[in-house]
């Protein structure tokens, strides 16, 4: 078979590297068309450098095109797979510090909260002009993988305005599996579940084993861990109050609601510090800095290294390479995918985009009737679709009231700060990232005439209950080894290790 398949911010070395050996591990697609694209030129010509070598040790004929224009990757493209983080790090570390500012403590802040709120407005903006060239350029009824934070968002917006059909892709459901094949003590292949909400906030609704339903069996075994139980308190402490284990982790959860991290003397009795996504404070900031450091360092070694081996054996378990494999082949695939909801969960809006099983085969993506949630769970899933609809518009219009009501009605910043406060923070933000934010020019220059008026609330001098140094060369190199999988993985979980 051959076809076209361009990478979108391929300067990610965990993403890339990984799915491109998960496509080529298929025999079929061993002679496809692989384009890479992204705006680091030294990012790029590594990654593609180490790519390369990687085919032609397994001996295949493929020659990746690599550019920085993005519309030469795109042309002819039947599949585009989209990493990019843009605004890089450097963005991100304002979505994380200027919330503190104001008492906002995230450990994530890519998804919900004040940081994914302006992921979302950077992201968004970039994903238009993505979408416009893949309808120009690509083929048509291209299908476009998106695995971007803040992956709901991002795949709304790419939907509704782009005119891209889009399928938002992600690890937590699978990971949220192994958890539990793990405090269950069983295989997770003898495990069948069935997850459904939005986003990093999809619930297990069924976990049967040989028949068995043991969702009812879940909160005992959790308790009864002896770690789960100290580094998992939220995920715990919602599946007491709501009765479903949610797929996030511990981290990731608490910045979704308003209950866990909104009194500084509170956070520590909800969080662990052994991972930095059981709740540290700018956690994911802190590993994703310490990865491309070690990356940019470390990548001569790395081309020593043996290479990785196309193979079914070494294949991981990201959706987008099963999805074409589906599609191209035929052969069924069973996922949970970011879709338009379009009553597929009746209990959730119809325009929102959710996270629940599909199937792939040659006749498309299909997406059964889920049903009513639980109503605990709905509500819960509905508080944040309020908050990613306001602000999708925002990024769309470049509408900064509806940007900061969408503020205003996340529940986390909402728990922590009042309106005025808000209302600054959102200056300060959109300040700040200016060189991200093209739709937001005129609201900047109001921003920036009230920010320099004097007449401002003081800020705080806080840098979170639990902020961790970012490790320097020197220490990470203390431990090659994890520094390595924490720089090659997607999934950052897997870069980390229990240290309690």
């Amino acid at each position: 078979m051959s076809f076209k398949i361009a990478f979108i911010g391929a300067g990610s070395i965990g993403f890339t590297r990984n799915m491109l050996s998960d496509i080529l591990s298929v025999k079929e697609f061993q002679n496809a068309d692989i384009s890479f694209t992204d705006i680091n030129e030294d990012n790029l010509r590594m990654v593609t450098q180490l790519c390369q070598r990687d085919i032609d040790e397994n001996g295949l004929g493929i020659k990746i095109f690599s550019t920085t224009d993005r519309r030469e990757a795109l042309k002819g493209a039947r599949y585009i797979l989209n990493f990019v983080r843009i605004g890089g790090l450097d963005a991100f570390a304002l979505d994380i510090d200027i919330p503190l500012k104001y008492g906002i403590d995230q450990c994530v802040g890519d998804t919900l909260c004040a940081g994914g709120i302006m992921y979302g407005q950077r992201g968004i903006a970039a994903m238009l002009d993505f979408c416009k060239d893949m309808r120009e350029v690509s083929e048509p009824d291209c299908l476009f993988l998106n695995y971007a934070n803040p992956n709901a968002m991002v795949t709304w917006a790419c939907n509704k305005y782009g005119k891209i059909k889009t399928i938002g892709l992600c690890h937590g459901v699978a990971g949220g599996h192994n958890l539990l094949s793990k405090v269950l003590g069983l295989d997770k292949k003898d495990i069948d579940i069935i997850c459904a909400g939005i986003n990093h906030q999809t619930w297990y609704i069924q976990v049967k084993h040989k028949g068995e339903d043991l969702t009812g069996k879940l909160l005992e075994a959790f308790e009864k861990h002896p770690i789960f139980s100290r580094t998992e308190k939220v995920r715990i402490d919602m599946l007491k109050r709501f009765g479903y284990f949610s797929t996030e982790s511990n981290g990731h959860l608490s910045e979704y609601v308003p209950w866990y991290r909104k009194r500084p003397d509170d956070i520590l009795n909800w969080i662990d510090t052994g991972a930095w996504y059981y709740g540290e404070t700018g956690g994911y900031l802190r590993v994703c800095t310490e990865g491309r450091t070690w990356f940019e360092t470390d990548f001569p070694n790395w081309m020593k290294e043996p290479p990785k081996k196309y193979s079914p054996e070494n294949r991981g378990n990201e959706h987008g390479s099963y999805i074409i494999e589906g599609l191209e082949t035929g052969r069924i695939y069973r996922g949970h995918f970011n879709v338009v909801n379009s009553g597929t969960i009746t209990n959730l809006p119809d325009d929102a985009v959710i996270e629940v099983p599909g199937y792939v085969d040659r006749n498309g993506i299909n997406i059964p009737k889920v049903g009513d949630l639980p109503f605990g769970c709905a509500a819960v899933c509905n508080a944040s679709i309020t908050v990613q609809r306001l602000a999708v518009e925002a990024a769309v219009h470049g509408d900064d009231l509806l940007l900061r009501q969408a503020m205003m009605m996340d529940p986390l910043v909402g728990a922590v700060c009042n309106p005025p406060e808000i209302w600054q923070m959102v200056d300060e933000m959109l300040a700040a990232q200016e060189q991200w934010l093209p739709q937001y020019r005129h609201s900047i220059e109001k921003a920036k005439e009230r920010l320099s008026s004097g007449d401002l609330i003081p800020a705080k001098e806080y840098r979170g209950v639990a902020r961790l140094k970012i490790k320097t060369v020197e220490e990470m190199a203390e431990n090659k080894e994890k520094a390595r999988v924490n720089a090659s993985e997607a999934d950052k979980a897997k870069g980390s290790t229990e240290q309690k």
